[in-house]
């Protein structure tokens, strides 16, 4: 991913409470031919040193995970919100009009090798373990055995586990870092008067790092 150096996100605890807070990613993936691609729930498993391992599952009849390269690494890309920043919201357009549209985002790109899990015992851990990030805390939550045993133990042979070992993070705020503190102010503003709940997110995020900023 292209990161300029004001753009980029190293804090990983930072990162890693965006990633749980998203919860899912796009498993990319190349089959020999083209590039393959599942968007999929997963949980950053992150040890005290190290990256750590991205832990996920797709479905069995879903050909990327007996397609991808072994001897390639697979990439999984977290997307935070997005939105579209049109210069007529810029003090500099009425200074000196050299200013263009650009678009404001955030996310995570991971890259590691991956293995693919068949085991019973994994497969059921992994989702277990999402059902509790989803379903804790509900007045009326579900829970994985409340479903008749043979019925899970046939869902759990519908899926496949997938394991990221991660050897890259790389991280990416697009937040109008490179503007003017008015264009930034002038662009938060304009923002919250988007239709798009997005384009809140995006104002919300700008308007937090500018107060950190102070």
């Amino acid at each position: 991913m292209y990161i300029p150096a004001h753009f980029a996100a190293n804090d990983l605890d930072a990162i890693a409470a965006f990633v749980d807070q998203v919860g899912a990613a796009d498993l990319v993936t190349f089959d020999g031919t083209r590039p393959v691609a599942t968007l999929l729930p997963v949980i950053w498993e992150r040890p005290p040193d190290g990256y750590g391992r991205l832990l996920g599952h797709i479905a069995l009849n879903n050909p990327q995970w007996s397609t991808a390269i072994a001897d390639l690494p697979g990439l999984a890309i977290v997307h935070g919100p997005q939105a579209y920043i049109s210069p007529s919201w810029y003090q500099s357009t009425k200074e000196h009009g050299r200013t263009v549209p650009t678009w404001n985002y955030t996310t995570v790109h991971f890259t590691g090798k991956l293995m693919f899990h068949t085991d019973a015992d994994w497969l059921r851990d992994i989702v277990t373990r999402l059902t509790e990030r989803y379903e804790a805390g509900r007045a009326e939550r579900w829970w994985v055995d409340d479903a008749p045993e043979k019925f899970i133990e046939g869902q759990l042979r519908a899926i496949v586990g997938v394991e990221m070992a991660i050897d890259q993070i790389e991280a990416k705020d697009k937040l109008s870092q490179n503007r003017t503190p008015q264009d930034r102010a002038n662009v938060i503003a304009a923002l919250g008067r988007e239709p798009d709940p997005q384009a809140h997110e995006i104002a919300g995020l700008m308007a937090a790092r500018q107060d950190a900023a102070g």
